[in-house]
Order: C-alpha cells, then structure tokens, then sequence
C-alpha cells in the first residue's frame, strides 16, 4: 500500500461513527464490494445493514472495498497495487468471499474493473481453488442476474439477511472444492448458481429453454424474503459526512410498495409489502437520536406506514429531525407537511411520472392532478416552497400531448404554490427514460428509440423554460439505452460488457461493431409466449396475469 492510498482509508475510517474491526484470526474474510464510489456506497443503506449482519457473526470478519475515485485510481495503477479492503488495507485476493451489491444495472461495468483491479480472473471459469469466490445480490441482481453469469459464481435471489447465513454454515463445512460447494449452495431458496445452468436458444436467438445441468438443482430459483423484517436492526451501522446524507441516521420503515405501478420493479422484488412495527421503529428512532439530530426515513411507500405521523411527530417532539427522499401526492396532508416544516424541510420530491391523467391511468400510476395540487397547496401553506418533480418519458402508449402535459402540469403547480401571495422558490423537472423492467407488465415492451427520446427532450425543455424559476435535469438517453440491455439482456450480453470493459468504458464504440445486435434486447417488443432470461426465478407471481396486465395497458 502507498502512502497516498494509506492516508486516504485513514481519512475515510477517522470520520466514521461505527466502524466495525475484527481481528481475523480463525474467521471466515468477506470483503463486501460496492460497486461504485465511497459516497454511493455509503449512501446505501442495504450496504451498510449486510455489513453490520456479517460483523455480528463471530467466526466471519466482514471488511469494505469500493470502486477508487479518480485520482485514487491512478494511484493504484501507478503503483501497481492490487485493490485493498478499507478496513485492514488487505488485497481482495486474500479474502475467502467477495460479495457485490447490486442495486443498479449501470454499475454492472463497474463490476468488471474491481476485478481486474484486485487482480483476480474475469471469468468464473479462469479462477483456480486460491481465489476468492465471487458473489453478489440485490435489486438488479434479483430482477436479472444473467448479464453478469460468466463472472459470477453465485447470486443471492431476493432479500439476503437469512440466506446468507444459511450459505455460511454450507460454506463453512464444505470442503471437496468450489463444484460441490455450488452444488450444496443451489439447494438453499434464494441461491442461484449459474454455472449449474445451461441456455439454449432458437435459430432467430431467441431462448428456447433454460435448463439445470443435473437432475439434482432446481428448475426455478425461489425467490427468498424477510417474512418479518421488523426482527432485523434497520439503522445505520456507520455515520459518516462523505455521503449523501451526511451524518444522517437511516432507518427503514416498510419494504415492498402496495400500489401497482406497472413500471415499477419494487411490486415484484419487494413482494409482499410490509411495515415495521411502530414500537420498533421508535427504540431506532432513540438510538439514531442519540447519535446525530437527522433521521432519514426509507421505503417505497413511506406515506402508507399506518405510523408514520405517529412517528415523525415522536421524533421532532424529541427534539430531532426528519427526511424523506420522496412522498407520493395522495398521502401529503396538512399534518404530514406540518411535520416535515418542523423538521426545516424546504425542498419536497414527489414524482407525477406522467403530465397527463390519461398516461398516469395507463402506467397504474393512480394519480389525479387535483391530488397533486391539494399536495403542493398543503406544502407551501407551511412554507415548503422548493419541489422536485420525477417524470418518466417513452412510456407505452405516450404521445406528445402527454409530453406537452408535462410542461402545462409544471405551469399549473407553480400557480398553486404561489397561491394566496405565497412566495413561491424552485421547482426541479427531472426527466428519465422509461427503462422495462423483469417481472413488470411492461417486460414486453420495447425501449424508446434514442433520437425520439432527445426530441421529447428538447421540447420539455423548451416548455419548461417558459415558467419562472423552473428548471430542467434529466439522463441522457443513450444511457438508458444500455441500461435497457442490462436489464432484458441475456447472458450473452456478458460479451458485450467484457468488451466494453476491455475498451475503457467506450460503449459506443462497442456497441457499433459488435457481432451481438443490442436492438434485439433494446427495441424489439417481446412476444407473449417467449421465455425470458428471468423466467428460472419464481417471484411468486403469473407470467400470464402480467401479460393481462400489459394488453389492458396498451389496448
């Protein structure tokens, strides 16, 4: 390790509240990877709860490592030093286990060059006995890990807590090699072992069937879930101001969203919903206090916590403050924006999705526009005068009226915020492609060619201009492109990634010349009977009753 890479971990743990040292002496190393920077990373509250699950078992020493910045990567590169764990500063290679998470498509590349940094093969295949094994899980995991299949060695389908502790005590006792380790491993719900897997596709490419190697692995992974996640800690496990939340306490309220957005990933994954007892949530809300004055809350449907009044008002009664990163309009009420000024909130997200009622009954958004006005009403009325409003375009059955009803919507909220003399602050338009999703009724569907998405764009943004202090953000397209191969990518698309790897993150380059047309993911609509490369896992939910679902949406 160079002096420059040692001062930098020094800086990082001496701002840390909860850092966890183990000794290593006759435990099991796991070194749990964040596939992007520090400040991502750290803002991730799952990655912190795994941390602190795996330090509270005794015979395992859980360290971090994360994707180096910039600067620190030349570094690394410089000295030609293998990627070191935050913690002990010890090279990943000398970990039993590696485990990724995986909350985003887009950090799939990332995966490639953590690797390649640490010094260990690519490819599942290319490792020997001496290298760590390679795991991973999460949200984009659990939704479609065959992008990343060649280079991974197990997956974890679905919420972790309790499957990985049943893979330690089968990793702990195995000990006739990595085969008869995944072998052994496949049997536990929730683990997905792609090596033990074979596809076969059609002369058109597309799959024809997805078969286990043996009789003795499971056709279908199960998806695995918490049936009670209030049993499980949901604080932060370390407080640090290198984040986004800087020194804020997390905790988690409910997992799983009871609306039905049809665009939306979290029906599927997070499937059932569940709230956390409001008794527990208040001794985590105790001891968030005791450390910081910020509690942020986290959810999906934060506003359908039956405690959630209860909740804040207990909270700021002590003395404390809360945050949200987002509500919905419909549960905005005038004590709920009461609560949020008292906690000096000044800015409020929510998310339309659509301009039009019409687009918002298609995508099962259940959104009026007079719920949206009642809920900006509600928050200028206690002086909450910034908003930031979340609209997806591309979506099924779009037209340019529901574009244009993106820019009137944005005109009329500003004359209700501004009502009665109220003075009126920013409002944010932040714009995203629509991106299909596995397990949604939207699979199906194409993504929107790129060059209509920027004219889409380019109008939303001439509208929006128009309206005083309003201002447009959004994603470029052509990133939404890939994330699209991502997430309906079989695991050929493993080539492309590899490719992309080798040409220092050039993915339009690769995307030119590659021999494997990325359109046959990205723009072609899907056929009601094809087999997808999720179908191995079971969510608990009936390809035909999504399938309904999309024929109602789209006519």
């Amino acid at each position: 390790m160079t002096r420059k890479i040692a001062l930098s971990h020094r800086d990082l743990l001496a701002q840390e509240q909860g850092t966890i040292i183990k000794p290593w002496g006759g435990k099991t190393p796991i070194c749990l990877v964040f596939p992007n920077t520090y400040h991502v990373g750290m803002s991730n509250l799952g990655f912190q709860l795994l941390y602190r699950l795996l330090n509270s078992l005794p015979e395992v020493v859980c360290e971090r490592a994360f994707l180096p910045e910039e600067g620190q990567w030349r570094e690394y590169e410089r000295a030609s030093t293998p990627l070191l764990s935050l913690e002990s500063g010890r090279p990943l290679s000398r970990f039993k286990i590696i485990a990724f998470s995986l909350p985003f498509e887009n950090d799939f590349p990332n995966i490639l060059s953590i690797l390649q940094l640490a010094k260990i093969p690519l490819k599942a295949l290319e490792r020997d006995p001496r290298d760590p094994l390679i795991i991973a899980g999460g949200a984009a995991a659990t939704l479609n890990p065959e992008p990343l299949a060649p280079f991974v060695d197990l997956f974890f389908i679905g919420e972790g807590e309790e499957a990985v502790l049943d893979f330690l005590q089968v990793f702990q006792a195995a000990g006739n090699g990595k085969e008869d380790l995944l072998k052994e491993a496949c049997r536990i719900e929730g683990v997905y072992c792609p090596a033990l897997y074979e596809p076969l596709y059609d002369e058109e490419g597309r799959l024809r069937e997805f078969a286990p190697r043996a009789k003795a692995i499971p056709s279908r992974v199960k998806r695995r879930w918490i049936k009670d996640p209030g049993l499980l800690c949901s604080g932060s496990a370390i407080l640090t101001p290198l984040t986004e939340f800087k020194e804020m306490f997390l905790m988690e309220l409910n997992r799983g969203c009871p609306r039905r957005c049809r665009f939306c990933a979290v029906r599927a994954i997070y499937l059932p919903f569940r709230n956390r007892a409001l008794e527990r949530l208040i001794q985590e809300a105790d001891q968030g206090l005791q450390q910081g004055k910020r509690i942020g809350l986290v959810g999906s449907a934060l506003g359908d916590h039956p405690g959630f009044n209860e909740l804040c008002a207990y909270i700021t009664a002590k003395g404390g403050e809360i945050a949200i990163s987002s509500i919905r309009a419909d549960a905005v009420t005038v004590e709920r924006a009461r609560l949020l000024a008292a906690s000096r909130h000044r800015t409020v997200t929510m998310a339309p999705e659509a301009g039009t009622e019409r687009l918002r009954q298609v995508v099962a958004k259940g959104l009026r526009d007079e719920e949206i006005f009642s809920a900006v009403e509600a928050l200028a009325g206690h002086g909450i005068t910034n908003l930031k409003l979340y609209f997806i375009i591309g979506l099924p059955t779009e037209t340019w009226e529901d574009i244009e009803g993106i820019c009137t919507l944005a005109k009329r909220i500003r004359h209700h915020m501004g009502k009665g003399g109220r003075s009126v602050g920013e409002i944010t338009v932040s714009i995203a492609p629509f991106i299909p999703k596995a397990w949604t009724p939207f699979q199906w569907h194409p993504f929107e060619e790129v060059k209509i998405l920027k004219k889409k764009l380019q109008a939303v943004k001439k509208g929006v201009a128009k309206i005083p202090r309003c201002r447009v953000l959004n994603e470029l397209p052509k990133w939404g492109y890939v994330q699209t191969l991502l997430s309906m990518g079989d695991r050929r698309v493993a080539d492309i990634l590899l490719k992309v790897h080798e040409a220092r993150g050039d993915w339009a380059s690769v995307l030119k010349s590659s021999y494997i047309n990325p359109a046959f993911w990205v723009y072609r609509e899907k056929e009601e009977q094809e087999l997808f490369p999720w179908d191995f896992i079971d969510h608990g939910i009936n390809k035909a009753d999504l399938w309904k679902e999309y024929r109602e949406a789209v006519g």
